[in-house]
């Protein structure tokens, strides 16, 4: 399939290049998220029946996981609020920039923490506390607030999107499966950015504000640190960025060699598995520890939770690494190799969404009309009986979708394995094993 320009059409060109129908969205999706972290914090107690439980762990994450990641990559960040009052203030205006430039500390982040092992870091936290984050309304509109205030705070002391490029928890896995995502943001011909002079999508110009991800777009390969915030089409001067459709997991031709997208691979892989386990397995032993926060049986779950993820999990995809004959270093095989797992993984967290998502989608109905648990009835579905939805054919698009994954990796472990010289038979061995684990876990 060929690259086709989406924004050769007049009205998605304009639609892009206009910043009110962006505007328009940011505000609804502010007022949504400020009203989630009320409703957490003033809301009824019982998740079921609080919005900001109910739309933030089950509406928007079903649409995120089943709908934005796959089909549009890095499209949630293109609307996501959460950085806009810090960016607001950061450059000191809501559109077009202001002809003074705000005076804040516009730091430039240290080179130690330019990568995603803080993204890493913080999607563990909530991980590790994801049992209480997903069923008590304060504790998730507490982490709503700190997410909101830190992205505020970042913007204050550190130039661009810091927040968003190196802290939050969300971004990281987003940038990890946008690689398969069929839409991309690219330039049309790389010559004209390299005659550019000034380079406004980077440094930014009267038409718009400089790149907010800290990415050059004359040199972006791959979606992982693209935000789609459209800034750089609104400020080339040459008509040389474009919105393309392409084949999925495009990007994953070309494999990362770097050990923190790496880990990132194995985390979102092995946190999908524990949830299963958790949230969807019998084994009350193992949910009273994981919900027990504090305890003795917490801490031992926080230990395994762990292990598995930086012990177990990348150490038996060592060893087949270490049965293989290449002339590359370790470690860069490691990072390369495991640009496999990102279908794998994707598919993981699709077929866990369907069951966590059909099972508890009739409380959205209830919370739409009483959102806070006062006992509203705003659309008369507040009564609205919970019952589990799609129940015969969840098992079967559970089964297609880990298969799928399974396939995708081996095609893409074949590719990868091809540019590192090596058999791609123990990645293929190891995402059946995986596979074969998560639908025991499932089913």
């Amino acid at each position: 399939m060929a690259k086709i320009e989406l924004t050769r059409n007049p009205f998605i060109k304009n639609a892009i290049k206009s910043r009110y129908p962006q505007l328009a969205v940011f505000i609804v999706m502010l007022v949504g998220y400020i009203f989630a972290i009320l409703a957490g914090l003033i809301g009824t107690p019982v998740g079921s029946h609080n919005f900001s439980i109910v739309f933030v762990w089950i509406a928007w994450w079903a649409v995120l996981i089943l709908v934005a990641v796959p089909f549009f990559g890095r499209g949630w960040c293109a609307v996501c609020p959460i950085p806009l009052p810090g960016e607001w203030l950061q450059r000191g205006a809501v559109l077009s920039p202001p002809e003074k430039r705000p005076k804040w500390l516009n730091l430039r982040v240290p080179k130690m923490f330019r990568n995603i092992w803080l993204q890493n870091i913080s999607f563990l936290l909530l991980a590790l506390f994801s049992s209480v984050l997903l069923t008590t309304p304060n504790i998730t509109g507490i982490v709503l607030a700190v997410m909101l205030f830190a992205a505020i705070g970042l913007s204050t002391i550190f130039e661009r999107r810091a927040f968003c490029r190196y802290l939050c928890p969300v971004g990281g896995f987003i940038g990890l499966y946008s690689q398969t995502a069929p839409i991309e943001l690219r330039i049309k011909d790389k010559q004209v950015c390299v005659k550019c002079e000034g380079k406004p999508c980077y440094n930014g110009s009267a038409a718009g504000y400089g790149c907010p991800w800290d990415v050059f777009p004359g040199g972006l390969t791959k979606n992982t640190y693209c935000g789609l915030c459209m800034e750089c089409i609104r400020t080339c001067p040459h008509d040389n960025i474009a919105i393309n459709l392409r084949p999925f997991s495009a990007d994953l031709a070309k494999p990362s060699t770097r050990m923190d997208e790496a880990f990132k691979a194995f985390i979102m892989l092995g946190s999908a598995m524990i949830y299963a386990g958790v949230l969807l397995g019998p084994w009350g032993t193992l949910k009273d520890a994981a919900y027990g926060v504090g305890t003795g049986a917490w801490f031992i779950y926080a230990v395994v939770f762990l292990a598995i993820i930086f012990g177990i999990l990348p150490g038996f995809f060592s060893l087949g690494l270490l049965k293989t004959k290449s002339n590359l270093p370790f470690k860069q095989r490691f990072a390369s190799l495991s640009t496999a797992l990102i279908p794998l993984g994707l598919m993981f967290w699709v077929a866990f969404s369907l069951s966590f998502v059909l099972t508890n989608a009739s409380y959205i109905l209830a919370a739409l009309s009483d959102p806070l648990g006062l006992g509203w009835n705003l659309f008369g579905t507040a009564n609205f009986a919970w019952q589990p939805m799609l129940t015969t054919i969840l098992a079967p698009a559970q089964t297609l979708a880990l298969v799928v994954g399974l396939i995708w990796s081996a095609r893409t472990a074949q590719k990868s394995a091809s540019e590192a010289g090596v058999s791609p038979l123990p990645i293929i061995f190891y995402s059946f094993v995986a596979t074969s684990t998560m639908l025991w876990l499932l089913l």
